[in-house]
Order: structure tokens, then C-alpha cells, then sequence
């Protein structure tokens, strides 16, 4: 499996499918082809082109209402549920964060906002989405044993640096991958500290992606640059 990562929280798993989770490029560019994408909430910097896309989508229960409504084919998940699709497992697990439709207007709710657990290939790939740091976690670990936390990092309006290093421990996958930051100045983070503090104090290594880097979570050294 690979993993590219195009800017934000953006993510493109790709393997025997394509799975592409919260589908918003900062660049405006269009998001690539995916057999399947994964919202975690929705809030517009995370759904993003969802909708011209139009392709199968797993979201929290109220969003895929409202996207159903506008002719997407929807997979609705709530918290601890989970789906299998082409060959692809996704469960939808808890995040401490809000989230209403922007693009609804004002006041329309649009669902918890979750993570994802999203196992293909034989590779198990956590996607925090926005959240704040919370000791379930170690129950994502004992019940998932990821192989790649993705985790935002950039504070304000999720967890920073201090707090992802402990979900990172929390969690203990062997390969973590910092997301949400540095898309706006209000999440500007230098992601290098954060780095090497965990591969500092633990077994597990921080692979630093810029938007359009590809990298294999079996060798992770190998980072493919735009």
C-alpha cells in the first residue's frame, strides 16, 4: 500500500483500491480518482470536493443524509460501526470535535465527528480527523493495532504537538504521519520537534510529508517527492 499525502488532512490510501479521506486540497487542485472516500466530519475543510466527486462515500450518519440528498451513493457509519467494501474494512471510531454542514448554512448539524480504521492489503491505517487528545486511544490500540496513526498536529482547533506525542504513545503504531497543520497561520507548526521527540523516546518513527509526497508504510524511509 502507499500513501500520499495531499495537503491538510487529506489522505490517498492506495492498494487494491483507491480510498481517499477528507478530500480538501489547499492548492484547489482536483482531488485524484478514488474508489471510495472517507469523510470524518463536516466541517468544508474536510469535505471538501466530496460531492463533485461523486463517488461512494462512508461519512457519520447525518452527513451522508445530506449527501445522499444531493445524489452521492453513501455508506452512513456511527461511532464503533464499521462497513466492508470491495474488500476494504472501515470502522468508524470516536474524535472530540464539532461539526455542522457549512455549506447547509448555519445550524445544520451534519453528525459526530469520528476517525477511521480502514484495513486493506493485510495494512490497518488510522485516521484521527480532528480531534482532541482523549485516553480511548489505547483502546484504538488494543482493538485495531494500527500500522500508521495519522494525527493532527496543529492546535487551535485540535490537538497539538504535546498532545499528538501522547496519542501517538497511546496508540503505538510503528509509523506516524503528522496532518492539520501548516495549512493557515493559525495552525502553523514546526512539525521537527515533534518528530524527534518520538523517535527520541520511542521505537516509532514520524515520517515529515509535504502535499504530494507518497510514501510506503512498510519502508518508510523511502518518501517518493512531488
Amino acid at each position: 500500500m502507499y500513501l500520499t499525502y495531499l495537503g491538510h488532512a487529506c489522505i490517498l490510501c492506495e492498494g487494491t483500491r483507491r480510498v481517499l479521506i477528507d478530500p480538501f486540497i489547499p492548492s484547489g487542485e482536483p482531488a485524484p480518482d478514488a474508489d471510495i472516500i472517507c469523510v470524518t466530519h463536516a466541517h468544508a475543510d474536510h469535505l471538501g470536493q466530496t460531492v463533485s466527486l461523486g463517488k461512494p462515500t462512508v461519512a457519520p450518519n447525518e452527513l451522508a443524509k445530506y449527501l445522499a440528498e444531493k445524489g452521492i451513493p453513501t455508506e452512513a457509519l456511527n461511532i464503533g460501526g464499521g462497513v466492508e467494501i470491495d474488500g476494504v474494512r472501515i470502522v468508524m471510531v470516536p474524535a472530540l470535535h464539532s461539526s455542522w454542514i457549512e455549506d447547509a448554512g448555519s445550524g445544520y448539524y451534519g453528525g459526530p465527528a469520528a476517525g477511521y480504521i480502514i484495513t486493506m492489503d493485510g495494512m490497518t491505517i488510522y485516521h484521527a480527523g480532528d480531534t482532541a487528545l482523549f485516553s480511548d486511544m489505547k483502546l484504538i490500540a488494543d482493538l485495531y493495532h494500527p500500522d500508521v496513526a495519522l494525527l493532527p498536529i496543529g492546535g487551535r482547533f485540535t490537538m497539538g504537538p504535546e498532545e499528538a506525542m501522547v496519542a501517538a504513545r497511546f496508540i503505538g503504531a510503528p509509523l506516524v504521519i503528522p496532518i492539520h497543520y501548516n495549512t493557515w497561520e493559525k495552525i502553523a507548526q514546526d512539525p521537527v520537534p515533534f518528530k524527534e521527540a518520538i523517535e527520541i523516546t520511542t521505537d516509532m518513527k514520524v515520517a515529515i510529508l509535504n502535499p504530494g509526497d507518497r510514501i510506503d508504510p512498510s519502508n518508510p524511509k523511502d518518501i517518493l517527492h512531488r
